[in-house]
């Protein structure tokens, strides 16, 4: 009588632990058509994944060539300002030589001035411009 028992108890053991290992076969449509969905969604998702990973390496790609282009745009504008300063301390040499040749030397003894202008009687002169107008001198100057 042990016995009996004991036989259909390990059967029962049997039987579960082929089913277990065997497994279901069987997908509702419902969760067939979920997972299509998932399938076709993560496929959609590569796509874009790749279109964006190649628009990044072209992002990259062009923000290289503008550092490039930017590096020479540095390296000349650092070229034109050593130019610039160069040509600004030589147009200041050339000014002060113009202004030492402009300048005569002063003589190392003075000599007396002679007038410009001789002083004429102001009844016999009379004037060209009306009398309320002042008149201005009229320079010669360095620009």
């Amino acid at each position: 009588m042990i016995r009996h028992p004991m036989r259909v108890i390990s059967t029962v053991v049997c039987c579960s632990l082929t089913l277990s290992l065997v497994g279901c076969d069987y997908w509702p449509p419902a969760l067939q058509a979920e997972i299509e969905q998932l399938r076709s969604e993560t496929q959609t998702l590569t796509m874009e994944k790749i279109q964006l990973q190649a628009q990044v390496a072209d992002l990259s790609k062009t923000k290289q060539e503008l550092q490039g282009q930017v590096d020479e745009l540095s390296r000349i504008s650092r070229e034109k300002t050593g130019m610039i300063s160069s040509l600004q301390n030589q147009l200041d040499a050339v000014r002060a030589r113009a202004l030492k040749a402009m300048n005569p030397k002063a003589p190392s003894h003075k000599t007396p001035t002679k007038p410009t202008m001789k002083a004429r009687p102001a009844s016999k002169i009379a004037p060209k411009a009306p009398a309320n107008k002042i008149q201005s001198p009229k320079a010669v100057g360095i620009r």
